[in-house]
């Protein structure tokens, strides 16, 4: 009878490894260690994709492509498929105009996260694993935040706004910005 008792609080124990029971408050407002990849706070990661202790891969160069960064952080399931639920990527991209026709079209606008920064999110209305997306330019860089898995019952938009909102301001840097446009200089 012992041992039946210990097999089954061992199954307990082992099925529930991994997931985390869904936490349905708003993700940090501030970032705080510990970081995947250096940058991005590992409770958000947990609390939208419902994945505790995840595998990560990547990392982020900040002085590549003269400044502007680059770098991928993508973040798995740690069961036997390694299921991909997350990725953030940080490219050169500078398409302010093609985020500017998205919001046009009818993509949620993000708000003012980094002073000259456009960009937009939405939640893939025709995923079943609650997936949602956000991204974000500014000037020759771009973030782009891809939930492949969101946690059940959370407001997965929500929570890729949230996170953007949390790396945005450490991952796009002065060099990515845009520069001053001829019009606005003065000539003396």
């Amino acid at each position: 009878m012992m041992g039946v008792l210990v097999c089954g609080i061992g199954l307990l124990v082992a099925c529930g490894r991994g997931v985390v029971k869904t936490e349905r408050s708003p993700l940090p407002s501030v970032a705080a260690p510990p970081y995947a990849c250096d940058h991005i706070p590992l409770k958000a990661i947990e609390m939208m994709t419902g994945t505790r202790d995840p595998v990560v891969r990547g990392s982020f160069d900040l002085e590549l492509m003269g400044g502007i960064g680059y770098g991928t952080c993508t973040v798995y399931r740690r069961d036997g498929d390694q299921l991909k639920v997350l990725q953030v990527g940080l490219t050169a991209g500078g398409y302010s105009e093609k985020v500017k026709e998205q919001i046009e079209t009818g993509a949620p606008p993000l708000p003012e996260i980094v002073p000259g920064a456009v960009g937009y999110y939405f939640k893939d209305k025709d995923s079943e694993r609650n997936a949602a997306y956000a991204l974000l330019s500014r000037g020759k860089a771009q973030i782009t935040v891809q939930l492949e898995v969101g946690a059940a019952g959370r407001d997965n938009a929500a929570d890729v706004l949230a996170l953007m909102k949390l790396i945005a301001p450490r991952l796009i840097t002065d060099a990515g910005a845009p520069s001053a446009s001829p019009s606005s200089k003065r000539s003396s």
